[in-house]
């Protein structure tokens, strides 16, 4: 009969999950985590088929706990719920700077990334509401608050830059009535 071994698919990839919190995407190997582990190698490809599968279960509880911030952020009220989102965005990179490289600042030219509005419809929603626009101007309003909010959060990710909430919060605020204000402008027309 062969070996039981003391550790869960969730528990490995919780010791993963650290490994790359700590040290980056590039730590993580089979040996890295046997070490974290006290183990060898053997539960580790006992447990998964292939290190790109290990990989793939911290990008899921990676994105998970990003879902968390979002979810925390948004139905905390200490800003608008569209505001919100950004806010996580942005924080989740200042606090998890190598969970957040590895969801948002990865290669992903290998990957088939395909719009899928679905999972931004919430937000679509409360951009037509609040806005007036309608879902594909919304799409890309969202897209261009994305790409500020992106470019803050990076910086913070990197350790380019060390900014305060408040003022973070100051500057999403300019760059979201800016883009408004554009978009209440082709409107008049």
């Amino acid at each position: 009969m062969p070996p039981k071994f003391k550790f869960t698919r969730d528990e490995m990839t919780e010791a993963a999950l650290q490994i790359v919190r700590e040290e980056g995407s590039s730590a993580l190997t089979a040996r890295a985590l046997a070490a974290r582990l006290g183990c060898s190698v053997k539960p580790v490809f006992s447990l998964f088929k292939n290190m790109e599968e290990v990989q793939q279960a911290v990008l899921g509880a990676a994105h998970d706990l990003y879902q968390g911030y979002l979810e925390e952020d948004m139905a905390g009220g200490k800003y608008p719920p569209y505001k919100a989102s950004g806010m996580a965005y942005i924080r989740f990179a200042k606090e998890e700077k190598e969970l957040f490289k590895l969801l948002f600042m990865r290669d992903r030219s290998r990957e088939d990334i395909r719009e899928n509005r679905e999972e931004i419809r919430p937000l679509l929603e409360l951009i037509c509401q609040n806005l007036g626009i309608c879902e594909d101007e919304a799409y890309r309003f969202h897209l261009e608050m994305w790409i500020y909010v992106h470019g803050i959060a990076t910086m913070l990710a990197t350790s380019y830059l060390e900014w305060e909430e408040g003022f973070i919060s100051e500057v999403i605020t300019d760059g979201f009535q800016g883009l408004k204000l554009r978009y209440e402008e082709v409107q008049e027309i």
